[in-house]
C-alpha cells in the first residue's frame, strides 16, 4: 500500500539532490550553507518519522542556525533568461500540458484510488488519498514534461535547486507553521481563544458563531502566516465546541470552508512570506507589499462569500 511515508521519501530524495547540486556549484559563495540547509531538510523527510522528537527538534534548530549564519545564496542558473524566453516562444501553450496534468490527475486519483484494492487491501492509504494523488500527478507531469521537452536528464533536479534557492528558507514555512499550530492546540491556546471570544462576543446565534470562526481564521492566519497553523487553534476553540457541538453543524463543511477563510488571511499578510514576499523578490518589484495590496480586495470578497456559504451549508443536515 502506498502511504504518506513514501511521499516523504520522494521529497527527501529531491532535497538530497538539491543539496548535492549545491555542493558541486562553485559559483555560489554560500554553497556550503545551502548544502547543509537542504541536506538537513532532506533528512527530516527521509528518516524523520524514525527519529525521536527531540532529534527532529535539533534538526530544525540546526536549519535555523545554518540559515541565520550568512544566510542562503544562489548560484549560476543552468540556462540564461534569453534561452528560457526562446524555449517559451517555441513551445507556446504546450507548456501548459504538464501543469494542467497535476490538478486533473489529482482529482481523478482522489476519486479512483478510494476504490482500488489489491487482494482486499487498498492501493493507497485512503486517509491520505488526496496528498498521494497529488504526488503521483506531479511525477506523471514530470514524465510528460521530459518526453515533451526532452531536456537533459539532470534538468529537473537543477531546476528544483534553482527555484528552492530563489525561495530560500521560506520554502519550509508551511510545514513549520503547521507544526506550530499543532503545538498551540496541544498547549490549549484554542481554549484561551474560546474564552476570550465568549467573553467579548455574544455567541448566542449560529450566524454570529460562524462569523467569529471565519473572521478568526483569517485574522489568526494573518498573525501566524499560514492557515494550517490557525486551523487547529480556531477549530478547537470555536469550531468544534460551538458550531458542531452547540449548534449541530456539519464538521466536514465547517473544516473545508474554515480553511478557505484562513487562506483569505494568507492573501493579506506579509507573514505568509513564501506566498506574498517571495514573488515580489522574484519579480523584482519596487514595492515589497505590491502582491498583498492587489490581493486584498479579492481576499475580502472571498471571505464574505465563505461566511455566507458556511452559514447556509453547515447547518443543513
Amino acid at each position: 500500500m502506498i502511504t504518506l511515508e513514501h511521499i516523504y521519501w520522494l521529497a527527501g530524495l529531491m532535497m538530497a539532490g538539491v543539496s548535492l547540486v549545491n555542493w558541486r556549484d562553485r559559483t555560489n559563495r554560500r554553497r556550503f550553507n545551502n548544502t547543509a540547509f537542504w541536506g538537513i531538510y532532506g533528512i527530516t523527510f527521509l528518516v524523520g518519522s524514525r527519529l525521536p522528537d527531540l532529534v527532529n527538534g535539533f534538526l530544525v534548530i540546526a536549519m535555523v542556525r545554518v540559515a541565520s549564519i550568512r544566510g542562503l545564496g544562489q548560484g549560476a542558473d543552468s540556462s540564461s533568461p534569453r534561452e528560457r524566453e526562446e524555449s517559451a516562444r517555441r513551445w507556446g501553450n504546450k507548456l501548459f500540458i504538464p501543469a494542467l496534468t497535476i490538478p486533473l490527475v489529482t482529482v481523478a486519483g482522489t476519486i479512483a484510488f478510494k476504490r482500488l484494492t489489491i487482494n482486499g487491501t487498498p492501493l493507497v492509504d485512503v486517509k491520505q488519498v488526496t496528498v498521494i494523488s497529488l504526488a503521483i500527478a506531479t511525477l506523471l507531469a514530470l514524465a510528460i514534461g521530459m518526453l515533451l521537452l526532452r531536456p537533459p536528464v539532470s534538468a529537473p533536479i537543477r531546476e528544483a535547486r534553482r527555484l528552492l534557492d530563489a525561495v530560500g528558507w521560506a520554502a519550509v514555512l508551511p510545514q513549520m507553521l503547521a507544526a506550530l499550530g499543532a503545538l498551540f492546540a496541544l498547549a490549549g491556546v484554542g481554549n484561551v481563544v474560546s474564552g476570550l471570544a465568549q467573553r467579548w462576543i455574544p455567541l448566542d446565534t449560529p450566524f454570529v458563531v460562524v462569523l467569529t470562526y471565519a473572521i478568526g481564521m483569517a485574522l489568526f492566519t494573518m498573525i501566524m502566516g499560514n492557515a494550517f497553523a490557525a486551523f487547529p487553534v480556531m477549530t478547537a476553540g470555536i469550531g468544534l465546541p460551538l458550531i458542531v457541538h452547540k449548534f449541530g453543524g456539519d464538521p466536514t463543511i465547517m473544516a473545508a470552508i474554515g480553511m478557505l477563510s484562513g487562506f483569505c488571511g494568507t492573501l493579506m499578510t506579509p507573514m505568509a512570506a513564501n506566498f506574498n514576499i517571495v514573488p515580489t523578490a522574484l519579480l523584482e518589484l519596487p514595492d515589497e507589499n505590491a502582491v498583498i495590496k492587489v490581493q486584498i480586495p479579492t481576499a475580502l470578497i472571498l471571505l464574505g462569500s465563505n461566511i455566507l456559504l458556511m452559514n447556509f451549508l453547515v447547518f443543513r443536515r
